[in-house]
C-alpha cells in the first residue's frame, strides 16, 4: 500500500515546517527549547492538520529524546502505566528524560489522566498533549497546571501555496508527473487551513487522472465528489458538519440538527465537545425565549460527562431536538455584544454615580459614596425609579426584547411601566 502524501511529506526538521512562525520562527519558544537543549511538558491546541504531532516530533529528533506515542482514541490506563514503566526502566545517571506524546488528550477521561500526574511531576517522562479542544475545559488542573499551552493556527493561504510547490516539486512521486496548476480557489477553499487535507485532495485530484493533470476548481469539486468517503476519512469535515447542527438548530428544524447530530456521533465525534455546543446555542440562539433552554443543555453536559457513550446519544438528541424546537431570541447575545462594542470605543471615563458606589471608609462616606441610593425592596414592586447608568449614557439602550415571543413580551412590557417609555 502506497504511503500517502501527507506522510511522505512530513517535515523532519524547523526548518523544513511550514506555518505555526509565532512559534518555530527565529524567536519562537520552540526555536529557543531546541537551541537550549531542553523542553517542559507542553500542550499544543488547534484545529486539525496544522502540524501538532509533526512538532512533537520534530522536538524528539532535534533533541534525541526517546519518543513515546498514544492514542487517548485507542489507550487507557492499561497502556498508560506501561509506557510509563518503560520510561522508568530507561532511566539511566546520565540519561535524557524520555518524551510522551498523547494524541487528542481532550479524550481522556480524569483517572487516565490522573494516572500521568505522577510520571510528569517525578520528571519520569515530559508530556507533549495535542489537543482540537481548548485545554482548559478537557485537562484536569493539576496537570494542566505542569504544562505550557501552545495555540496553533490554521494555515493561511500563502503558507498552503508553500506547501503545494514543495509537494509538487520535491516528492518523488509528484514531481515525475506532468502537473499544471490552473486555479487554487476550490484547492484552499476545501482545505480550510488543513495541511493534512490539502494533501489528501492533491492526491486524490492526481490519481483520479492519467497523463497530464490539470488543477482547477472544476477538477477539484468532481474529485472530491467521487471521493467523498476518503475526504470525509477520519471526521475531517468536523467544522463544516458541527456548523450545519448549530444552524439548524438555529434555524428550527429538529429532523436536519438530528441528521448532523448522527453524523457527528457515528463519525466518532467527542460527545462532550457537541454538549459544551449545545450550551452555547442555547444561551445565544434560544436565551430569554425560554431561560429553561439553558437549564437542560447544562443538565445534558453534565449527564454526557457521567454516562458517555453509548448512553449519551440519548441525552444529546432530546437536548438537540427540544433546543430546535424552541422559541428563539438572540436579544441577550446582541445586548451584551452591543455593549462591549460601545465599551471597545468609549474613551471618555464615565463615572460611576455616587449613589451607586460602595462607601467603604469613613472618607468616602463623606465624599457622598451611597448617598440618595434607594434600596429597591423597601419600595412597592421591588421597584423604584432611579439612574444606573453614568449620568452622560442615562436613557442608552443596549437590550432590546424579541417581542416575538411570550416571555420577551412579558418582559418588554414590564420595562415599559417600570421605566415609564425611558427605554423604547
Amino acid at each position: 500500500m502506497a504511503t500517502p502524501l501527507a506522510e511522505r511529506l512530513r517535515p523532519q526538521t524547523l526548518d523544513e515546517y511550514i506555518g505555526q512562525k509565532h512559534l518555530v520562527g527565529k524567536d519562537g519558544v520552540f526555536t529557543r527549547f531546541i537551541e537550549a537543549g531542553n523542553v517542559p511538558s507542553f500542550i499544543l491546541w488547534g484545529p486539525p492538520g496544522v502540524g501538532k504531532t509533526t512538532l512533537a516530533k520534530i522536538v524528539a529528533n532535534e533533541l534525541h529524546r526517546p519518543f513515546f506515542t498514544l492514542s487517548a482514541v485507542t489507550s487507557g490506563v492499561k497502556e498508560v502505566r506501561e509506557v510509563i514503566e518503560s520510561a522508568k526502566r530507561q532511566r539511566f545517571f546520565d540519561a535524557t528524560t524520555p518524551l510522551l506524546f498523547i494524541d487528542e488528550i481532550h479524550r481522556f477521561n480524569k483517572s487516565q489522566q490522573d494516572s500521568l500526574l505522577g510520571a510528569v511531576e517525578q520528571g519520569v517522562v515530559t508530556l507533549i498533549g495535542a489537543t482540537t479542544e481548548n485545554p482548559s475545559f478537557e485537562v484536569i488542573s493539576p496537570l494542566l497546571s505542569r504544562c505550557q499551552v501552545y495555540t496553533l493556527k490554521r494555515m493561511s493561504d500563502e503558507e498552503l501555496e508553500q506547501l503545494l510547490q514543495r509537494a509538487l516539486t520535491t516528492d518523488k512521486e509528484l514531481s515525475g508527473r506532468d502537473v499544471e496548476v490552473r486555479e487554487r480557489e476550490a484547492l484552499f477553499r476545501f482545505s480550510g487551513g488543513d495541511a493534512r487535507k490539502l494533501l489528501n485532495i492533491l492526491d486524490i485530484v492526481i490519481n483520479a487522472s492519467d497523463g497530464k493533470v490539470v488543477i482547477d476548481n472544476e477538477s477539484v469539486t468532481n474529485a472530491l465528489q467521487q471521493n467523498i468517503a476518503l475526504y470525509d476519512k477520519g471526521g475531517e469535515q468536523h467544522y463544516d458538519v458541527i456548523s450545519a447542527f448549530i444552524k439548524s438548530i438555529r434555524g428550527s428544524d429538529p429532523n436536519a440538527a438530528i441528521y448532523y447530530l448522527a453524523r457527528m456521533l457515528a463519525g466518532g465525534e467527542e460527545p462532550r465537545f457537541i454538549a459544551r455546543r449545545l450550551v452555547i446555542s442555547a444561551s445565544e440562539d434560544i436565551g430569554l425565549a425560554n431561560p429553561n433552554a439553558l437549564l437542560l443543555a447544562n443538565a445534558c453536559f453534565d449527564t454526557v460527562h457521567k454516562i458517555g457513550m453509548p448512553e449519551a446519544r440519548i441525552t444529546l438528541a432530546e437536548t438537540t431536538i427540544y433546543l430546535a424546537t424552541s422559541p428563539k431570541s438572540n436579544s441577550a447575545y446582541m445586548a451584551i455584544n452591543e455593549a462591549l462594542a460601545f465599551v471597545g470605543k468609549d474613551t471618555a471615563n464615565r463615572p460611576v454615580p455616587l449613589h451607586l458606589r460602595n462607601a467603604v471608609t469613613d472618607l468616602m462616606s463623606e465624599a457622598g459614596y451611597g448617598k440618595d441610593y434607594k434600596y429597591a425592596h423597601d419600595f412597592e414592586g421591588n421597584f423604584v425609579e432611579q439612574e444606573f447608568m453614568p449620568e452622560s449614557l442615562a436613557g442608552k439602550q443596549f437590550y432590546t426584547p424579541n417581542t416575538t415571543n411570550p416571555t420577551e413580551q412579558k418582559i418588554a412590557e414590564r420595562i415599559a411601566v417600570q421605566w415609564k417609555g425611558k427605554y423604547k
